[in-house]
């Protein structure tokens, strides 16, 4: 299989200034791509290629140019003289209800948009988080670009991950949405349907929110109950699309806790409603934080299942896009993802 990977990442490691800030652990690490490519270097067994540049455009095919904007500037722009090595936001505004009644507008001050743009307080700002982002996205976009020249799969090993972005919106440590830009790629090369299925621990609340009005890119997800963990507001059963979209995302949250043989319950859900929709590509949002182990979630994955969950996306019969984003047990996450990859090409884990 064709991977796909870069080295700007290693720009955007914010974990070590977090702890000295006092803050919780972001458990992003920097080392985690290495962990996966290490994984996957056997000789002969993957064709390993760094990423392209496709440029801003196709990324500006799926994120709002204000929002891409401040993502390329903001570091600049940030006041210098605090010492800080990140920039957290201090504030949310509360959007759609401003103070006194008057129309919500971005602010001016780069301190205040960082709240604006945010959604949480766990995607900070360093100075090398847009080389990372946008090189992340184009890990994704070159993937997508040698499948649409032929290749049947592949792999691309992005970080950060990005599956909580919205449209205009940082969250999760997550700044662009690999998968969705990737999905919105392959439309713009002519296929009429493209599925995304997420398989991450947490809710793709950024790849929702972008496909939620259409019908073209059919969003199917197994994660943790929104109503017990991360992201908390989205991910329901009862949100199925709207307008266009109405009926094309799917939702299978699971209580925490929750074994291979539930999970598993609700992939074949996703599966059957993916066949039924007949995509002509799938993109596959690669979270592997499911294992048992992982710091992020609650889920009792094992290395094993990730073999019968490669082999059953094999089964679908479709061009597939791996997207990487989250696992956080380092220690397992190149198994992992080998695991998964073993399985799709119907080899021995």
């Amino acid at each position: 299989m064709l991977i796909v990977h870069g080295n700007a990442h290693r720009l955007h490691d914010p974990s070590p200034a977090m702890a000295r800030a006092g803050h919780p652990p972001n458990f992003d690490l920097v080392d985690r791509v290495d962990v996966v490519l290490d994984a996957l270097r056997a000789p002969g067994a993957h064709q390993l290629q760094q990423a392209g540049d496709a440029g801003l455009a196709p990324i500006a095919r799926v994120h709002r140019a204000d929002y891409l904007n401040f993502l390329q500037t903001a570091w600049e722009r940030w006041p210098n003289d605090r010492g800080s090595e990140l920039a957290l936001p201090q504030f949310w505004p509360v959007q759609g209800s401003p103070a006194g009644g008057m129309p919500a507008r971005c602010p001016d001050s780069v301190v205040a948009q960082l709240g604006w743009f945010a959604g949480d307080a766990i995607a900070p700002l360093m100075a090398g988080t847009w080389a990372a982002a946008y090189e992340s996205a184009q890990v994704a976009l070159s993937a997508q670009r040698a499948m649409a020249e032929g290749a049947r799969s592949a792999l691309a090993l992005c970080r950060p991950p990005g599956h909580h972005a919205g449209t205009a919106r940082l969250a999760g440590y997550c700044y662009l949405n690999n998968a969705a830009i990737a999905a919105q790629a392959f439309i713009d090369g002519g296929m009429r349907r493209v599925a995304v299925l997420d398989v991450d621990y947490h809710h793709g609340n950024g790849t929702q929110e972008i496909f939620y009005e259409r019908a073209d890119v059919l969003v199917c997800s197994v994660h943790a109950d929104p109503a017990e963990d991360y992201p908390y507001f989205v991910g329901r059963a009862d949100e199925m699309g709207t307008a266009a979209g109405e009926g094309f995302n799917l939702n299978c949250p699971l209580p925490t806790g929750s074994d291979w043989a539930t999970w598993c319950e609700a992939l074949e859900t996703c599966c059957q409603r993916i066949v039924a929709y007949e995509p002509q590509a799938l993109v596959v949002s690669l979270g592997v934080d499911t294992h048992r182990d992982d710091p992020s979630g609650s889920f009792k994955l094992d290395s094993s299942h990730f073999v019968p969950l490669g082999r059953r996306l094999a089964e679908l019969g479709l061009p597939t896009l791996f997207v990487l984003e989250g696992g956080y047990a380092v220690e397992v996450l190149g198994v992992n993802v080998a695991n998964v990859l073993a399985g799709f090409e119907g080899k021995e884990s």
